[in-house]
């Protein structure tokens, strides 16, 4: 009997979980809200159908220690820096500035001390990975300049949640002051990172290399889960947060090249492991507290929103984000995290903020959750407007926005385009892109692209933009009729330039080599990766870099993918 005891609260909990899910995604909702609801009518507060129990604390528990593997698994050194600008950039001026005036606002207006202030400040200027994401796929920019920012500052974010983990839980357990908890934390992090790296590639790596022989994937999953729970209790055994070992966990992982199948074999403990943890967390809220004190919840979500968006889009525009980029930034960002939960919950921090102020935190970082669809739709519609008005500028203002001599000419920003876009950003090499059609023109400049609106066709804009001092042009629009009509022209007056086009199938690709072309046929995963991979060896890139490129390409493409869209990858 007792054994279905402590089963029926994880029973509820599931059912209630699936409930959310079904309901939010047709409301188009984070899932995260829909927990947070749930949490809140099935709790002690609500119809009281679960009370707080040592299953729900473990569920809730793992759920966090799986949130905290999962971030563990995207810190990579290389990629942090591949996107230093961002990352050690804008993202800790946004954390610094939001930080700031949260913390002053706090500070001023309510009976928090200087320390729990600053803690709150800091919770609250971290947004959410889990919304951010979604919203970027839904506007398909996860690979575009603005949606490669987004992702970097949320990196450096998460970095900064596991550091204020390690500061909240000092300042709780030792009863430190905040400058002795936070020259503690800093030292905990400085040494759990530099095991992290030893052990990833000197203990686990090999350990993944021997188990890979057996061709058995559930032994990477049973691997995998070893390593975060025996990390987590380890960190735990010798007084650190299990969070902490988790993300270590995470990070060993992210070091060997076994993280991509780990991640996918790891995605379903987080997200159900994590819903428990948001459900708990709903359970706690007092609704009488939300009732009683509706305006001020009203009030702290309109200053948690105004706050971030204006500041977000302050630090891209002081890190030189083009306008178009920075607002569309500030509303994708200015949404709670679901880190900040977490922080709320630590012991330390609940008993410093109190109950009443924890749930209004709560419920206003729910209701930014909620309106950053509208919001980030604002912000689209504004960036939208603005490449509508570029396309109006005189077109030697577009054309002479990027100045000085390009090794790189592209004409048409499809995907393909955008493609080699991002290679050549990658490497350093300068390039100009164009596009003759309006829409894609708008979409490109609206996502962050510095493309100018033109047909490389009419040979007036070729001498504008002295075409001959570039090395290669990359058509992505393949029109042959007008390539067989130019052949003869560009050949006498570039001899010296190179044409590469981008063509579906074998017999296209046989058409324009005859013209003297050199036709890349599109196959490869992600798409435009074999025209890229092309351009960058005709600029002297070596090998090993490019073969580095492609790899972060597809794993961040695997990354945004289902496991029924894995499979359909063309080998």
């Amino acid at each position: 009997m007792e054994q279905v005891e402590a089963l029926q609260p994880a029973i509820l909990l599931l059912f209630v979980g699936i409930v959310s899910i079904v309901l939010m995604r047709s409301l188009h909702m984070s899932p995260i809200v829909g927990y947070l609801l749930a949490g809140m009518i099935i709790g002690p507060y609500g119809f009281g159908l679960i009370h707080e129990s040592g299953t729900t604390h473990l569920l809730a528990e793992l759920g966090v220690v799986f949130l905290l593997f999962d971030i563990g698994l995207h810190f990579s050194l290389a990629h942090l820096w591949a996107s230093r600008r961002d990352i050690l950039g804008l993202g800790p001026l946004q954390m610094i500035l939001c930080t700031a005036v949260l913390a002053t606002i706090f500070a001023l207006t309510s009976n928090l001390s200087t320390e729990y202030a600053i803690l709150v400040g800091a919770a609250l200027a971290l947004s959410s990975t889990a919304v951010a994401v979604q919203t970027l796929s839904e506007y398909d920019q996860s690979r575009c300049p603005v949606g490669q920012s987004a992702i970097s500052v949320l990196i450096l974010q998460d970095i900064c949640a596991i550091f204020l983990l390690i500061l909240a839980s000092s300042l709780g357990v030792h009863d430190a002051s905040l400058g002795s908890a936070l020259a503690g934390a800093v030292a905990k992090s400085v040494m759990a990172f530099m095991a992290a790296i030893v052990l990833g590639r000197f203990v686990i790596s090999p350990l993944f290399s021997h188990l890979s022989k057996t061709k058995r994937e559930e032994i990477f999953t049973a691997f995998a889960l070893l390593i975060v729970l025996a990390t987590a209790g380890a960190t735990g055994a010798v007084g650190l947060s299990l969070t902490l070992g988790a993300f270590l966990g995470g990070m060993i992982i992210s070091e060997t090249p076994f993280r991509h199948l780990v991640q996918t074999e790891m995605k379903p403990f987080r997200g159900l492991l994590l819903g428990f943890f948001f459900i708990t967390v709903g359970m706690s809220l007092d609704t009488t507290v939300l009732v009683d004190n509706w305006m001020t919840v009203l009030l702290v979500l309109s200053v948690l929103i105004g706050t971030k968006t204006l500041l977000v889009q302050l630090s891209a525009w002081l890190m030189g984000t083009p306008l178009k980029t920075a607002i569309q930034l500030g509303f994708l960002l200015s949404q709670g995290s679901e880190f900040a939960f977490v922080l709320i919950a630590v012991p330390a921090v609940a008993g410093g903020v109190g109950p009443d102020f924890s749930s209004i935190l709560i419920m206003a970082i729910a209701g930014s959750m909620v309106l950053t669809p509208p919001l980030v739709a604002l912000g689209h519609w504004a960036a939208e407007r603005m490449a509508n008005k570029d396309l109006m500028q005189v077109l030697d203002q577009d054309v002479n926005e990027n100045k000085g001599p390009a090794q790189v000419i592209i004409l048409g920003m499809t995907d393909e385009g955008r493609r080699v876009v991002d290679a050549l950003e990658a490497h350093g090499i300068s390039y100009r892109a164009f596009d003759f059609d309006h829409q894609r023109f708008v979409n490109a400049r609206t996502d962050g692209y510095p493309v100018a609106f033109g047909d490389l066709a009419d040979l007036r804009l070729a001498e504008t933009i002295e075409i001959a001092q570039a090395g290669v042009l990359v058509i992505t629009v393949a029109r042959y009729e007008i390539s067989k009509e130019l052949t003869p022209i560009v050949q006498t007056r570039y001899p010296n330039l190179r044409r590469l086009v981008s063509v579906e199938t074998d017999e296209e690709r046989k058409k324009f080599g005859l013209l003297g072309m050199n036709a890349v046929v599109t196959r490869s995963f992600p798409k435009g990766i074999d025209l890229a991979e092309a351009v960058l060896s005709d600029q002297a890139v070596p090998g090993h870099k490019i073969s580095q490129w492609i790899r972060r390409q597809q794993e961040q493409a695997f990354e945004t993918m289902s496991p029924a869209e894995v499979v359909n990858v063309p080998a």
